[in-house]
């Protein structure tokens, strides 16, 4: 019998980091003591201003009903306020559309630019999701290797190197989902002249903007790089700024021409986002950032302890990363070597090995298309960090 299942979705690989993360989770309601590094979700609940907001809106009865495609008219303009006030960028509410988290965001903008056959230039390492986005899209996407030298910062050399004729899209995404890694205003500006003299369209993936840290400068691409003039389109969210992931909301902004026929495309899809997400939403960009603060501090703080603790284990290393919540150490000096009675020959192998033997959970290196390495968060919290690596460092310590 034929499969029932189109070709299309057959094609499709499941999210890695959201099946490390709910093996985790399982494992754990079983009662196993499972501390898990592999999802990239704050460990702090959302700030109580934004869950009143939303308990508020519950009441309302013009939420109970549809509301607009594009988001409701209050929190586009929350979202043309928050763009002005983080960034610097002038945009219209008629820009801009709210999806159904970041990811939808992100899967929108691939369906709306990009045709069969067009290729989108992704660095690697990259966050599971552009790929099979793209490859949804009817596009070919084209990982450039970063260095790790150079901190996997991507380069205008690297990405010269990836372009041909059929290049249409350029992901860029700083601070980065897995490495941490932050380009400097210098460089990022740089990329996005290269991408307005070939005539590339740039996804500014924006969602870690706030999660910076040390001397690191976030900057967007489309107010330092004035060259790509409409070439960009930027998606972003509440989730990890405001420990949202659960509420389900992102945004899409884009030129005008890209945006109608986004919102075109969702009205085809989802139609509206759910109306008590939005209103906490707009709660959420409008409030002031001391909550973010706070939880950047703690971000910060756990993110030296741990690459302290990784740096310390005896055939890893890592460095330091400027942004997000992750760590992106280096694992093949742990390759070939006995831990635990169990030899792995590759960092997918030791993965599975890790949950098993000492019962911590991280993502490895090839779903994000750089094998030898693993990400692990430090969006959980500091007795969990600390146990998790003393356990590997002892699993290393006895081999």
């Amino acid at each position: 019998m034929s499969s029932r299942v189109s070709r299309l979705l057959a094609g499709l690989a499941p999210s890695a980091t959201l099946a490390v993360d709910a093996k985790a989770k399982a494992l754990k309601a079983a009662g196993e003591p499972v501390i898990g590094f592999g999802a990239g979700e704050p460990d702090f609940p959302t700030p109580q201003a934004i869950v009143d907001a939303a308990i508020k809106a519950c009441s309302d009865p013009s939420n109970h009903k549809y509301t607009p495609i594009a988001g409701l008219q209050d929190l586009r303009e929350a979202i043309v306020y928050k763009t002005k006030r983080d960034t610097g960028l002038d945009i219209k509410a008629s820009q801009v559309l709210v999806t159904n988290g970041g990811k939808h965001a992100v899967a929108t903008t691939f369906m709306t630019l990009v045709n069969p056959g067009d290729e989108v230039l992704i660095p690697a390492p990259y966050w599971t999701t552009y790929p099979e986005a793209v490859y949804l899209a009817g596009g070919i996407p084209v990982p450039v290797l970063t260095s790790e030298a150079n901190g996997f910062r991507v380069t205008v050399d690297e990405l010269e190197k990836a372009r041909t004729k059929k290049t249409k899209l350029l992901v860029f995404v700083s601070p980065s989902n897995p490495t941490g890694a932050v380009v400097t205003p210098e460089e990022i500006a740089k990329i996005g002249r290269w991408a307005a003299e070939h005539d590339i369209m740039v996804m500014l993936d924006e969602i870690y903007e706030h999660l910076v840290y040390g001397d690191a400068k976030n900057v967007s691409m489309a107010v330092v790089a004035p060259e790509l003039e409409d070439r960009w389109v930027i998606v972003n969210g509440v989730a990890k700024t405001y420990a949202m992931t659960g509420w389900r909301i992102g945004w899409m902004i884009g030129s005008q021409e890209v945006m109608n026929a986004a919102i075109n495309y969702q009205s085809q899809t989802t139609s509206n986002i759910s109306n008590i997400s939005q209103r906490a939403a707009v709660a959420a960009l409008t409030g002031d950032l001391s909550a973010v603060a706070e939880m950047r501090t703690s971000f910060d703080r756990r993110r030296l302890m741990m690459v302290e603790k990784l740096n310390a284990i005896d055939g890893v290393s890592c460095a330091l990363p400027e942004g997000a919540f992750y760590c992106y150490p280096n694992f093949t000096g742990l390759l070939g070597r006995s831990l635990g009675g169990k030899v792995s020959n590759t960092t997918s192998e030791l993965a599975g090995s890790l949950l098993e033997t000492i019962k911590i959970a991280a993502v490895p290196g090839e779903a994000f298309g750089t094998p030898g390495f693993m990400r692990f968060s430090y969006a959980l919290g500091d007795k969990d960090i600390a146990e998790g690596l003393d356990r590997l460092a002892d699993l290393v310590t006895k081999g």
